[in-house]
């Protein structure tokens, strides 16, 4: 991007080590004799860079739809200021394919097939001088072959206009561009150019029989430009509108082919949203009631159980305190009786302790009258 505009736009050191793809968007403000240009530039970072490269596409088709969707959102406001809208809709797209010099790989088609209703795809071969002259050129045929096998639509340039549509043909038959960037300038003979030195010698960036860098900035940025961005305008935003509208329940026509105003089709779309939002609160009051009788029977339920467990409880105290009633009398029978038998022992020792006494005295008695005698 840099050799292609002249600048040296800001360049972050990105990791090959991306959990998932991100898309970073810069925007410059570039300025060449009068012509004022703001270029935006998004870059997919970590794209391809997965174990799991299923997904791979998808950040990239979001980004896209959701340009779309600010674009849209700012054209169905009722003050609308399009006139001064910055426009972040994608009027280009370079993807560049590793010159590999076989085919296609499988993430590349999935990707550009997904791609090419959305956005203006230009197939560009990136570090051509990799490759030799005619390994580059069976690679192009291979690629457009595969591409046009696989229904994959990539841009056009006109030819519907007499002033370009020779250039632009012949610039069809060459896509995809094969290209070679560096903003490192060499010495050649008693000029500087841009260039990558090699050892075996030097690759010039604008030296049409090196690559076609050249014709790729030509056709991007002279003759095309505009183009993009009516295409981008009146192809994919459309077909995103149409879509999105769609989706909305708008129509142009009714079932029976006549024409339907945009204020009959409000007027039945907020009808039809009105109709929903009832059936659906209807819905969460019935569902309410529903849960509120289904809680009613767990309280009664649980109720019901806990009930069954305080009488089970209480017979199961009312049994048990019998038992101790029971035990109590039996304890107190066998105290009384324990008293009983304790009252009569201790009577009997009482008699048994009177008795010889009372023969002693009786003897002493007698001895006494004896002695009288």
């Amino acid at each position: 991007m840099d050799t292609l505009f002249n600048t040296r736009f800001e360049n972050y050191e990105e990791s090959h080590f991306e959990s998932e793809v991100r898309l970073r968007a810069q925007t410059y403000g570039l300025q060449e004799s009068n012509v004022n240009l703001k270029l935006t530039i998004v870059s997919t970072v970590g794209f391809g860079d997965q174990m799991n490269k299923d997904d791979s596409y998808k950040p990239v088709v979001d980004y896209i739809d959701a340009q779309f969707e600010a674009y849209l959102q700012e054209e169905l406001k009722i003050k609308r200021s399009l006139y001064n809208y910055h426009d972040t809709r994608i009027h280009a797209c370079l993807y560049f394919i590793s010159p590999t010099g076989h085919s296609l790989k499988s993430l590349d088609l999935v990707t550009m097939k997904a791609l090419d209703s959305k956005v203006n795809i230009i197939p560009i071969i990136a570090k051509a001088d990799t490759v030799s002259k005619n390994e580059l050129h069976k690679f192009k045929i291979k690629i457009m072959s595969e591409l046009v096998s696989n229904g994959v639509q990539i841009y056009q340039f006109p030819t519907d206009d007499e002033s370009v549509s020779k250039m632009n043909a012949t610039m069809n038959g060459i896509l995809p561009f094969a290209v070679v960037g560096s903003i490192d300038e060499v010495k050649i003979g008693n000029k500087m150019v841009k260039a990558r030195q090699y050892p075996w010698g030097i690759v010039q960036v604008e030296n049409e029989n090196h690559c076609d860098f050249v014709k790729l900035r030509e056709m991007l940025v002279c003759v095309n430009m505009e183009d993009l961005r009516e295409q981008t305008h009146a192809r994919h935003y459309e077909l995103y509108r149409q879509c999105k509208l769609e989706e909305m329940g708008f129509r142009d026509n009714d079932p029976e082919n006549k024409p339907v105003s945009l204020q009959e089709t409000y007027e039945a779309k907020r009808q039809e949203f009105l109709n929903e939002l009832q059936r659906r609160e209807d819905e969460m009051r019935q569902m309410f009631v529903q849960r509120v009788k289904e809680k009613e029977l767990e309280l009664k339920e649980a109720e019901r159980e806990l009930q069954n467990k305080f009488e089970q409880l209480k017979s199961i105290h009312h049994e048990e305190k019998r038992k101790l009633d029971d035990k109590k009398k039996i304890l107190e029978d066998e105290i009384n009786a324990f008293s009983k038998r304790k009252s009569a022992t201790e009577l009997l020792q009482a008699q048994a302790f009177a008795t010889p006494a009372s023969i002693n005295v009786k003897k002493d008695k007698d001895r006494k009258n004896s002695g009288f005698l």
